[in-house]
C-alpha cells in the first residue's frame, strides 16, 4: 500500500527525534508497503535538520520518502512556532491535489504534536479514497490550557480544539499513544470504536548493536561499582517537568552510605542542580554527561535500579508513555516511577515500584526496598519488564499493530 505520513516534527536516527515515525515506516517498508512522510524542514527536537531549498524538496532516507516543506525556523514556543504550523498545514492544503496525484495514498496517517494537520489529511484522502488515521502525541490544547497556562477562550487554543474535534470525528481510526485517553476523546465527538491505544517502544536492532559509554563515564562507574555501590541511575532530559530536585531531596535523606545516585544527560536546569549539589553538599549524587540513544544499553548495565519521576500534572491522567520507560524495561533493571498516572507498565507489569510524586519520603522508601532486595528479586523484577517490552513494545510488533488498520 502507499503510505502518507504527515508529521510536521518527523525525523531519523542520523536527524534525530522524533523517532517514531521513522521507526514505523521502516517497519511498513520491511512489510512490503512504500512511505512518504511530508515534514517541516525545521524542527528543535531535531540534532539535525534538512537542507531543504524548495517546498516538497524529496529525499530518501534507509528506504523511506521524505518531503520537506519549509515553515521556518523558530525558538522557544511564541508566535513564531505557531507560524511554522500554520505554514505547514497550509502549504500541504493548497497542495492537497499534487501530493494526492504524486503519492496516491492508501492510507493518510496524520501525526503532527497539534491537530491542525487534519485538515489537509482529511483533504488528502477525500480526493483518494485512502483511509484516514489520527495520531495523538500530546493532547492539545490540552496541554496548552493546563500545563501552558492559556485561556480556553484564547484564539490560538479555540483553533487548536476544533482541529482536535474534527480529527475525532472524521478520521477513520484514532490512534492514541496514551492509553487512558478514550474517555475525554469520547467526549469530543470520536466514536468510542475508532479508539487504538499504540505506545512507543524500542528497537530491537538498537540494543542488538550496543555503542560504549564514553570512558570517561566508564571510569566513573567501575569506581562506584568496584567500591560496591548501589547505583540508582537517572538518564534523559534535566528539565523542570523531570522533577530532579525531588530526586536531590531523596538523595540528601537517604542515610545509606552505599548508595549513590548518577544522573546522565542535559538541559536547561542542569547547571543548577549542580550548584545546588555543591551548596548543600551532596555527596552522594554524580552528574554525566549525555549519551547516545546506542548506548543506552551499556550505560544502565551499572545501574541497580532506574528512577523516572515527573511533577504534578492533571495531564497524566491520560497515562504515560515516555521512551525512557521502555528503554528502562529493556534494560532489565527494576524501575522506581514517582509519577501519578494509570495504566503504569511498572505497575502493570510488576517490573518496579510506583510511588506518588512530590514525596521524596516515598521515593527514599522505594529505593531502600530495592536496596535491601535480593540480587535475585531485583534480576526477576526487571526480567518481567524486559519480557513485556519484547513482547508487546518493540517496533515490530507495534507496527504490525498499526498496520492491522490500514
Amino acid at each position: 500500500m502507499n503510505i502518507l505520513l504527515i508529521n510536521h516534527y518527523a525525523g531519523s536516527t542520523e536527524m534525530g527525534m522524533e523517532f517514531r515515525p521513522y521507526y514505523f515506516a521502516r517497519e511498513w517498508i520491511r512489510m512490503g508497503h512504500r512511505v512518504t512522510i511530508v515534514s517541516g524542514d525545521y524542527s528543535h527536537l531535531r540534532v539535525k535538520n534538512p537542507e531543504v531549498k524548495k517546498d516538497f524538496q524529496k529525499e530518501v532516507i534507509d528506504g523511506i520518502q521524505y518531503c520537506w516543506v519549509k515553515t521556518g525556523r523558530y525558538e522557544g514556543n511564541g508566535v513564531k512556532r505557531a507560524g511554522t504550523m500554520f505554514r505547514f498545514v497550509y502549504k500541504l492544503w493548497v497542495n492537497a491535489e499534487r501530493i494526492a496525484n504524486s503519492i496516491k495514498p492508501d492510507v493518510v496517517i496524520t501525526s503532527s504534536t497539534y491537530p491542525l494537520d487534519t485538515f489537509a489529511g482529511q483533504r488528502i484522502a477525500k480526493l483518494t479514497g485512502a483511509r484516514l488515521i489520527h495520531e495523538v502525541h500530546d493532547m492539545w490544547p490540552a496541554t496548552l490550557i493546563e500545563l501552558g497556562g492559556m485561556k480556553k477562550y484564547n484564539p490560538f487554543v479555540i483553533l487548536m480544539q476544533l482541529g482536535e474535534n474534527s480529527a475525532y470525528r472524521k478520521s477513520d481510526y484514532i490512534v492514541s499513544i496514551l492509553p487512558c485517553a478514550k474517555e475525554y476523546m469520547v467526549k469530543h465527538g470520536m466514536k468510542a470504536e475508532k479508539f487504538v491505544n499504540i505506545q512507543n517502544g524500542i528497537v530491537l536492532s538498537e540494543w542488538e548493536r550496543q555503542e560504549k559509554i564514553p570512558e570517561k563515564h566508564q571510569k566513573v562507574l567501575n569506581r562506584l561499582k568496584e567500591d560496591g555501590n548501589f547505583i540508582v541511575g537517572y538518564f534523559g532530559g534535566h528539565a523542570l517537568s523531570n522533577a530532579l530536585d525531588l530526586l536531590l531531596d531523596t538523595a540528601k535523606g537517604i542515610s545509606i552510605p552505599g548508595i549513590k545516585f548518577v544522573l546522565v544527560g542535559n538541559g536547561v536546569e542542569k547547571p543548577r542542580l549542580i550548584r545546588r549539589v555543591q551548596d548543600e553538599k551532596i555527596e552522594n549524587v554524580i552528574f554525566l554527561d549525555p549519551v547516545g540513544k546506542a548506548a543506552i544499553g551499556d550505560l544502565t548495565k551499572y545501574f541497580d535500579c532506574s528512577y523516572m519521576g515527573s511533577l504534578k500534572s492533571s495531564l497524566y491522567r491520560f497515562g504515560i508513555s515516555f521512551n525512557k520507560m521502555y528503554d528502562s524495561m529493556m534494560a532489565g533493571k527494576p524501575i522506581v516511577c514517582a509519577i501519578d498516572t494509570q495504566e503504569c507498565l511498572v505497575e502493570k507489569y510488576k517490573c518496579g515500584i510506583v510511588v506518588k510524586s512530590g514525596k521524596p519520603s516515598d521515593i527514599q522508601k522505594a529505593i531502600e526496598q530495592l536496596y535491601n532486595s535480593s540480587e535475585d528479586e531485583r534480576k526477576a523484577m526487571g526480567q518481567r519488564g524486559k519480557d513485556a517490552v519484547l513482547k508487546y513494545y518493540n517496533y515490530t510488533i507495534l507496527a504490525e499493530e498499526f498496520g492491522k488498520l490500514f
